[in-house]
């Protein structure tokens, strides 16, 4: 064979002999099934809580979107308006081009409302007058729900000589948001910690592994193996150890999703919404398997990288 030959042969040789390791790696985890799959199983419990709060929180995140573009605003007219003048602002606003509709709640409407709902029917009638005032209920069209361009409206609703209080009823959703924001990067942290727990469990298991496997180790470097030959086949089991366990977390997230979601379809039944929670999109997946992976790779990495070095053959 010519040297040219030789040299194009080489990157072929050097696939061929990490998939044999690769495979011979995951042969020995098959070959030790209960002990590796309890191993896989914590990495994927620890993978998996920082992943399902993240899947919640999206889902949560689209509830919220869709309550703000819900919103509505509420204008509250003054004592003096009468209920021709009010009708006549309502028609005045439905005219504006950043309003969808408007509403009219008369006083009295209200006043009858409030007596059935409220359980003071008795002592409602004894005022000599009705103390509530005309309102109109706006909903904005789609384009200006935001918080920003609905407060704008809100204030130019202020200005208005027939309005008493104008409420943006978007001061919850905003708490709610702020709260979700606390609890995305409370999710940050928690997936950081989790993940060094992850890298603490691969690299103990490697450790031990290296540990039980030490005089195979010693006679490999008497018969000239080099560290990097040593170290591959400890890799490629860190490697594997961190990618089942992003498997089973990617399972238990998925089944965790599929036993909330019929509760919560019945739930937002219950509130006149079609809701259903969204599950791990292929983004997600990709990212949790990667990273998995490259977790158990890390932790392998630096287990071997530790314990190899101090071991030599007598």
């Amino acid at each position: 064979m010519s040297l040219k030959s030789r040299l194009f042969s080489l990157p072929g040789i050097w696939l061929q002999r990490h998939a044999q390791v690769a495979l011979s790696s995951l042969g020995r985890l098959f070959s030790n099934r209960f002990s590796s799959l309890m191993t896989c199983a914590v990495i994927g419990i620890a993978l998996a809580l920082p992943v399902g709060l993240h899947v919640m929180l999206s889902n949560l995140d689209t509830i919220s979107g869709g309550w703000e573009s819900g919103a509505s605003i509420s204008l509250f007219l003054d004592q003096n308006i009468t209920n021709d003048k009010a009708r006549s602002l309502a028609e005045t606003l439905r005219q504006h081009t950043r309003i969808e509709t408007v509403e009219l709640i008369n006083r009295e409407t209200a006043l009858e409302e409030f007596q059935r709902l409220s359980g003071y029917a008795d002592a409602l009638q004894a005022l000599d007058s009705n103390p509530l005032p005309n309102l109109l209920v706006i909903q904005p069209k789609v384009e200006y729900t935001t918080a920003e361009t609905a407060e704008k409206l809100a204030q130019e609703l202020r200005l208005l000589p027939e309005a008493d209080i104008v409420q943006l009823d978007l001061q919850w959703v905003r708490r709610l948001q702020a709260i979700t924001v606390i609890a995305q990067r409370a999710v940050v942290v928690l997936a950081a910690l989790l993940s060094m727990a992850v890298l603490l469990i691969v690299g103990n298991t490697i450790r031990l592994e290296i540990q039980n496997r030490r005089t195979e180790i010693e006679i490999t470097k008497l018969i000239g193996a080099t560290n990097a030959f040593i170290r591959r086949p400890f890799l490629y089991t860190g490697f594997w150890y961190g990618l089942f366990g992003g498997l089973i977390a990617w399972f238990l997230v998925a089944l965790s999703l599929i036993l909330l979601s019929g509760p919560i379809a019945r739930l937002a039944q219950l509130y006149q919404s079609s809701f259903d929670l969204s599950s791990l999109d292929p983004i997600t997946v990709l990212v949790l398997l990667s990273g998995s992976a490259l977790l158990g790779l890390a932790g392998s990495w630096l287990a071997v990288g530790r314990h190899l070095s101090a071991i030599e053959p007598s």
